[in-house]
């Protein structure tokens, strides 16, 4: 036995590898925590099933839930969902080198390794610097949209109490892209205030474009020859896609839902409703009216843009933003007979191209087995189980109301799926094994064309 522990001992993970247990183990703790009695408000009744699935939905920031927030969780309840968003969102490793750094513990290679990991970085060097701009721009985003939101609550709600608390959620619920509310009808009520409609949309682009972007952007702005300043590849192609998915995103809904749901609207209200589901969809999980009103046609298009998800190394799921940018990027060149993938005077990586194509065929992989397990299960419509289940991929949270009654094979089904969209695929295939990289092999096989298409 001591021989088999001491062999245990010495296995050593690769920290994608450490990075998935640490968020299961955040996952588990959380779910014992929300089935405390002392989390519940007077006679709300919590399943362990319920409460796992709570947490892992808190902990991988998506928003999904089968229990209703407001009528289940008390203020401990509420404040421990509050801090388990937080976690999620910003990201394991980054609140454990908040501590170091408070504690002035040294930050050693292989906790740098973990950090690099955990917000999906390529290189070690000024990962500490980074978090320290990660944790400002973070915390200094739903403090300020935490008052403009109190202040923009106050004639919705009976004390200033009230306002703040709802204000202080919604911030972060927004920032950390969690999608949970304190109401049960999300936004609804504000669906003609526009001010608060716009703050949240801040807030969730904030936490979904990327926290490369925003520290770049915060440079820029420090910066004191802002004509000189370079933004990265990654920064550009990213910040490219993400809006021209959200203003693509924002055409479909409009132009779908015209004659549909938005019939009898005015103009403004067309372009706020459309507007809000494009940028909430892809991980935000906020909605300002019920989503059920939606066209089949619509909600399948909020499937895929779900499916693509948020920015890399954000708050959000799916397969992410350059992944799918670079499949098009790649069919493009190919159609045109280019051996290089070149954009914005840059030639892309082979090694980025292998693991944008290892990311989609996963992902669609995963999805399509997800799929096949549900609408065996479960008695609702395809449109309806694709949406949920894609929902739970990208990490958005948005629902049509029928995942309360999903067997608890398919709860189990929906928590793999978030958490596998909250750690990446990237993660998930380490989980198949000790993936070395750049590994030579000692030998080469003759090479033989396969007919293609």
């Amino acid at each position: 036995m001591k021989y088999i522990t001491k062999k245990v001992m010495k296995v050593k993970l690769h920290p994608m590898q450490y990075l998935v247990l640490f968020y299961f183990l955040a996952m588990i703790i959380a779910a014992i925590f929300f089935y405390l009695p002392v989390t519940h408000q007077e006679g709300a009744q919590v399943t362990f099933i319920d409460a796992l699935f709570t947490a892992v939905s808190a902990v991988s920031v998506t928003g999904l839930t089968v229990l209703p927030i407001h009528e289940t969780f008390n203020t401990v309840g509420i404040v421990g969902l509050l801090i388990f968003l937080q976690i999620g969102g910003i990201g394991i490793m980054t609140l454990s080198t908040f501590v170091w750094l408070l504690s002035k513990k040294r930050i050693g290679l292989r906790e740098r390794q973990l950090i690099m990991t955990d917000q999906n970085r390529t290189e070690l060097s000024g990962m500490v610097n980074s978090i320290r701009n990660i944790l400002f721009i973070f915390i200094s985003v739903e403090l300020i949209g935490t008052v403009l939101l109190a202040l923009l609550f106050l004639p919705y709600y009976p004390s200033i109490w009230d306002a703040f608390y709802h204000g202080l959620f919604v911030a972060v619920s927004a920032t950390t892209n969690g999608g949970f509310d304190l109401t049960g009808d999300s936004l609804i009520k504000f669906q003609d205030n526009y001010f608060v409609q716009m703050i949240v949309m801040i807030l969730i682009i904030t936490g979904s474009i990327g926290f490369p972007v925003l520290i770049e952007v915060k440079g820029y702005f420090l910066s004191k020859n802002k004509k000189k300043y370079r933004f990265s590849l990654y920064t550009k192609l990213t910040t490219s896609i993400f809006f021209l998915l959200i203003i693509g995103g924002a055409i479909g809904i409009g132009f779908m839902e015209w004659n549909e749901a938005f019939q009898g609207k005015a103009w403004h209200e067309i372009i706020f409703y459309s507007l809000f589901h494009s940028v909430s969809t892809r991980s935000g999980g906020m909605t300002t009216m019920n989503i059920t009103l939606f066209s089949q046609v619509t909600l399948l298009l909020l499937s895929f843009l779900m499916f693509i998800g948020a920015s890399p190394s954000s708050v959000g799921g799916g397969i992410r933003t350059t992944t799918f940018a670079l499949n098009l990027l790649y069919v493009y060149h190919f159609a045109r007979g280019n051996k290089e993938v070149r954009i914005f005077k840059r030639e892309v990586m082979q090694e980025d191209l292998n693991k944008s194509v290892a990311v989609t065929m996963m992902g669609i992989f995963i999805c399509t087995i997800s799929l096949l397990v549900l609408a065996y299960k479960e008695p609702f419509s395809l449109y309806q189980i694709i949406f949920e289940m894609m929902s739970a991929f990208g990490t958005a949270g948005l629902s049509v109301g029928i995942v309360e009654e999903f067997s608890e094979t398919s709860k189990v089904i929906l928590m793999v799926l978030m958490f596998i969209g909250r750690i990446g695929i990237l993660p998930t295939l380490y989980l198949l094994g000790r993936r070395k990289e750049h590994t030579k092999t000692p030998y080469r096989y003759p090479k033989e064309k396969i007919i293609i298409g």
